[in-house]
């Protein structure tokens, strides 16, 4: 009887949720409306797709479809993991993804303190357009440039040239090309991501900053005891969602930077897919190895939102 009542119950307050759910639809059905292309998008283009994920685990064959291509199980998989190339691809793509996390992710955080602190308005908003405008260029415009700018005669060697030394073929050297992708991804990227951070600058409380002063802390101490501690939540957010996109650190950048001689240090996780994948159609090994970036993207997560949770700073 205890139980049937429980159940009773139960069922009763679903029917309570699910009544509360159709009077907010009726209520703020504009709303509604408005997400619905979002979660459309989403439905169709994140959540459909996942199901091909299936052939990781077969010998895909075009012609005869996922529900015709043999079952191989965990083959794709070992294949991977024996495969000479795809360790020298993993170990390029986690090394340039660490030099991302160490030198790219804190320049929009440093910018934005610097911004925080120049009065003049129409100095502040003309230096953050121009730092703003390289992000809305394509890695095809920014790749051309970087190599017109490091080309054989291009401006730093002839820069190095009237100092005396010898010109670099910069973008043929295996050991600059790994410093060139951070350098020229800070550039393009960093005033798009100081606009989050001075959002969350201009939600500090002003009086925090007049009681500093008060007590006699100058602009460092404030930025110090006041405007770093405050930026942490969403600074751990950013770097949380950083971290679960560790593997993947995007196509564009580096197959418009790669040229053929630095293929051993700048051949990465999404250069070899396209490579494998779409040119020479081995379509259940680069699947394979989507399903391991992104096993790897959320181990990572996890570790670090576990980590983050100890400071109340997780994302869940």
């Amino acid at each position: 009887m205890a139980d049937q009542a429980i159940i009773e119950k139960s069922s009763k307050w679903d029917r309570v949720k699910q009544n509360r759910l159709i009077k907010n639809i009726r209520r703020h059905w504009m709303l509604y409306l408005m997400i619905l292309p979002g979660i459309i998008f989403y439905i169709v283009f994140k959540y459909i797709p996942l199901m091909g994920s299936v052939i990781a685990f077969q010998n895909y064959q075009i012609f005869n479809g996922i529900l015709g291509s043999p079952w191989v199980g965990l083959e794709n998989f070992k294949m991977l993991l024996h495969y000479q190339d795809f360790h020298e691809v993993l170990r390029n793509t986690a090394l340039i993804a660490l030099y991302q996390l160490v030198f790219q992710f804190p320049a929009p955080i440093i910018l934005a303190l610097l911004f925080n602190e120049v009065r003049v308005l129409i100095v502040k908003k003309t230096v953050q357009s121009l730092f703003y405008l390289p992000h809305f260029l394509s890695w095809v415009v920014v790749g051309g440039i970087v190599f017109e700018l490091l080309a054989n005669q291009g401006i730093v060697n002839a820069f190095r040239e009237m100092l005396g030394f010898e010109p670099i073929l910069f973008m043929q050297e295996e050991a600059y090309f790994r410093s060139i992708v951070i350098i020229s991804g800070i550039w393009k990227e960093i005033g798009w991501g100081t606009i989050i951070y001075l959002a969350a600058i201009t939600a500090i409380n002003p009086s925090l900053y007049e009681a500093a002063v008060i007590d006699g802390a100058n602009r460092f101490k404030q930025t110090i005891y006041i405007t770093l501690p405050l930026m942490l939540p969403t600074i751990a957010v950013l770097f949380l969602l950083n971290i679960g996109n560790f593997l993947e650190l995007g196509f564009d950048q580096i197959f418009n930077l790669l040229t053929p001689m630095t293929y051993s240090v700048g051949d990465i996780i999404e250069t070899y897919v396209y490579r494998a994948g779409v040119l020479q159609g081995q379509y259940s090994l680069t699947t394979a190895i989507g399903l391991f970036q992104s096993v790897i993207g959320f181990a990572l997560l996890w570790i670090f939102n576990r980590l983050a949770r100890k400071s109340e700073q997780g994302l869940w």
